[in-house]
């Protein structure tokens, strides 16, 4: 059976978000960082104050791996996934499949779209930005 992601108590937010095609990051509330992925403490001053913050879902590609095994639901094999890092927030990395007709490439822009897997589970899919 493909792995299918379990929302836990710091990310449950963030998937409901993701669904709603809403693309967060956590800002603590004290200093100020912003962080992806979602924890319940800053990594920067140890709070637990913080709240979502609505991000332009962009980036650049900074890495990627071709997968020959299908660990997400409905995923073809073989499938890229990217590691993005985002415009907003450059300390953040987030991962996500690529929805572009070619291979990507270092430092190339990219923009979200969103691929609702079923009524529970969307997943962010990164696609070539245009211009």
């Amino acid at each position: 059976m493909p792995y299918r992601p379990e929302p836990d108590r710091d990310s449950r937010e963030w998937w409901e978000r993701i669904a709603g095609r809403e693309f967060v990051v956590q800002r603590c509330d004290t200093c100020g960082t912003t962080r992806f992925p979602a924890r319940a403490l800053c990594p920067a001053c140890r709070t637990e104050a913080w709240h979502w913050q609505e991000v332009e879902p962009e980036g650049r590609v900074e890495s990627w791996i071709v997968n020959h095994q299908a660990f997400m639901p409905g995923a073809r094999e073989p499938y890229v996934v990217v590691m993005v890092r985002l415009a907003a927030v450059p300390g953040c990395l987030v991962y996500g499949n690529w929805d572009g007709e070619r291979p990507p490439e270092p430092g190339e822009r990219v923009r979200a779209s969103y691929n609702r897997i079923d009524d529970t589970l969307t997943l962010v899919n990164w696609t070539p930005a245009a211009g």
